[in-house]
């Protein structure tokens, strides 16, 4: 049983510390003097794609590779520089970004019309992004977690996708993790992030827009399709439990992609049930372990892990599923996405999709937890 505990801190913004047993050092007041900060977030629709880009200048000047006595996701202890946390000890604890890409108290825009051309609609970038931090161990990686602390994690992840899904102004919740300076991380602890979008982003609406294809064509579930067909293949199937599995798509784009997916429909991390979240817990040990292990010679492999849940307008368009992908193509060389990729968003992978499930088959076994 999480114990859930809210406060404050300095400047309004929310914290909610998750609890897997009892702080009796908790400290919910936050000592520092931080000004209000009105972010200058908006968003404006490209008409050439009619993908929305949203614009955050404030962030220009965000915390940037701090020396361990300055992280602000470690525990505020005596003798240091009060952090983002007031406590001097927790298990899971989540907050509101101080420099978010996206916020619930930005100001309108003067005109909803970039320079009154008719063509490139603006407004405010309305809707929520929070840091969660997944222990208070600034050594520890995701894979160093015990199940327990996963297990918490994945209730932390429910708990934020039903309450953002809530916000009027959001259309997706997003729980994701960066990992590594190769990756772009500018803060090492233990951490990710969930941003809640105003919009689909252009993955999901692709997966929405084919998933109804799909429906109206076949009369048939793509997700589900997918699955069975995956499962029946077993080519780039790494394992099968009974909620989930976890397998290498058929047509990944990175050098390193797996997949994991409930074996029935789930839309979002608020409606697995207490045995499919104790499944998932223990999936992910192995899964994040064999990451770590894929590469001869790199002890951390950078690596970004997205979970990707159904929009909180249409629960049945989408079946929640982790993509978790590397821009490494082998051992600290990184695969740059240049002209091809950048440009025309056409991928060109380094390996495929056999090998990179190959390789997670030799991994796999009881040994990961």
């Amino acid at each position: 049983m999480v114990d859930i505990q809210r406060t404050k801190l300095a400047d309004g913004r929310d914290l909610i510390y998750f609890d897997e047993q009892p702080h009796p050092d908790r400290v919910l007041e936050d000592p520092r003097d931080l000004p209000q900060v009105h972010p200058a977030s908006e968003m404006r629709r490209d008409p050439l794609t009619g993908e929305w880009v949203a614009y955050a200048a404030h962030r220009m000047n965000r915390t940037f590779m701090p020396p361990a006595n300055e992280n602000p996701l470690a525990p505020s202890t005596s003798g240091n520089l009060p952090t983002e946390i007031p406590s001097p000890s927790y298990d899971v604890v989540v907050f509101e970004n101080r420099f978010p890409s996206f916020a619930l108290n930005v100001d309108d825009v003067a005109d909803n019309d970039v320079d009154g051309m008719g063509l490139v609609p603006r407004y405010p970038a309305k809707a929520r992004c929070e840091v969660v931090c997944f222990t208070s161990d600034p050594t520890k990686s995701f894979r160093d977690l015990p199940v327990s602390r996963i297990r918490t994690v994945i209730e932390v992840w429910a708990h934020r996708t039903a309450e953002l899904s809530q916000i009027p102004e959001v259309k997706q919740v997003f729980p994701f993790e960066n990992r590594g300076a190769e990756i772009g991380v500018t803060l090492q602890h233990p951490h990710g992030q969930i941003y809640s979008y105003p919009f689909y982003s252009p993955r999901l609406a692709n997966l929405v827009a084919r998933s109804k294809e799909y429906k109206a064509e076949h009369n048939a579930d793509l997700f589900q399709t997918m699955l069975d067909k995956e499962r029946e293949a077993g080519t780039r199937v790494i394992a099968t439990t009974e909620h989930f599995t976890v397998f290498v798509p058929a047509a990944a784009k990175w050098p390193l992609e797996v997949m994991v997916m409930p074996n029935v429909h789930v839309p979002n991390f608020a409606e697995l049930s207490e045995a499919q979240r104790d499944d998932l817990a223990v999936v992910l040990k192995k899964l994040y372990t064999a990451v770590d292990q894929f590469f001869e010679g790199v002890e951390k492999t950078p690596y970004i892990a997205g979970w990707n849940q159904a929009p909180t307008d249409d629960s049945d368009a989408v079946r929640m599923h982790l993509q978790l992908f590397s821009l490494m193509r082998s051992p600290n060389r990184m695969k740059f996405l240049a002209g091809s990729e950048s440009s025309q968003a056409v991928w060109i992978n380094d390996t495929t999709p056999e090998r990179i499930a190959e390789k997670f088959k030799e991994l796999w076994n009881d040994d990961l937890v």
